[in-house]
């Protein structure tokens, strides 16, 4: 039977209220800083994962927790302009919806987190329907997540017997560890691992002296490595063959979200059969054309327009 949804996407969803760039450090003291522009958008890098998806042409599915609040409504008016399906977005009775602050300075930002529901989100929040009626599953922010990561080898494994494909972007660890007791284990049950450059190299260990190197190692642990790395690219590992794509040359007005773009771009690639390297191209498209606006959602392109970007850069997707 053919599923009903695309893209399953479980994780964090939160308004961003991004700020910047500063043009010297963040002062305390009571000090008043001016920036040029400032922005409340859609966050969390599921949920701009999902609307990226959504906006090459995917039917999906969200999957998370908020909180009863103006910012819980927020997410779920946002998620749902742009397309997608919120029906498993739990509402949390007693917690608030998370909220990030995102404080730009160059070609940097900081980011500060309230957790929120983050904490609460689990495996019961993903209903077993949805992970048979999908064809990819997608988990995101693994470590800002500890109920859900310790049920996600479970969830992806049910996908999967399902005949779903799976990937993961672990995003940051907060607590600088890297590590998690079913790290391992959702590694093997992950057909696609996404993380960037610094992302891997933190993974893979500390005898990963270089990115390729924090690739092959990442890969041999199961998943195919799909390794975001800004202005330079990015790389693909299935712990045999090395693929790399230089980009799409990119002047970026706001960098946040770009990976989550990347992200979607790369599962939608791969789920309309493109080939390896091609999918590389398109992704790496998807995550530059998000750059073009503030906020991870506002820019994110349509198939047609990163199809456009790939073929310009001298590259054929079809």
């Amino acid at each position: 039977m053919p599923h009903t949804f695309d893209l399953l996407v479980i994780g964090d969803a939160n308004p961003d209220v991004i700020l910047g760039p500063l043009d010297a450090p963040l002062a305390f003291g009571q000090r008043e800083q001016l920036v040029d522009s400032g922005l409340l958008t859609l966050g969390g890098s599921a949920a701009i994962m999902a609307c990226g998806a959504a906006r090459l042409g995917l039917k999906v599915a969200f999957a998370g927790r908020i909180g009863d609040d103006d910012s819980g409504r927020f997410v779920r008016a946002a998620l749902a302009a742009r397309g997608v399906d919120t029906r498993a977005l739990r509402l949390d009775p007693d917690l608030p919806t998370p909220l990030t602050a995102v404080l730009t300075r160059g070609g940097d930002r900081a980011i500060l987190t309230a957790p929120g529901t983050l904490a609460a989100t689990g495996g019961d929040d993903v209903p077993a329907a949805l992970l048979a009626d999908c064809r990819h599953v997608h988990a995101a922010s693994y470590f800002l997540l500890p109920r859900l990561a310790d049920a996600l080898p479970g969830l992806l494994r049910t996908a999967r017997e399902h005949g779903a494909t799976t990937s993961l972007d672990t995003n940051d660890d907060p607590a600088g560890r890297w590590t998690h007791p079913g790290l391992e284990t959702v590694l093997a049950a992950t057909d696609i691992l996404l993380p960037n450059a610094q992302e891997a190299r933190a993974l893979a260990g500390p005898a990963a002296a270089t990115t390729d190197e924090a690739a092959a190692r990442l890969a041999a642990r199961g998943p195919l490595v799909v390794v975001k790395d800004g202005a330079d690219g990015a790389l693909a590992h299935d712990g045999r063959t090395l693929l790399r794509t230089a980009g799409t040359p990119a002047t970026p007005r706001d960098t946040v979200g770009a990976g989550d773009s990347f992200d979607a771009g790369y599962v939608a690639a791969v789920l309309a059969g493109l080939p390896a390297a091609a999918a590389l191209d398109f992704a790496a498209a998807c995550g530059a054309l998000s750059t073009r606006a503030h906020g991870g959602t506002a820019a994110q392109p349509t198939w047609d327009e990163a199809l456009a970007a790939t073929t310009r850069n001298g590259e054929n997707p079809a």
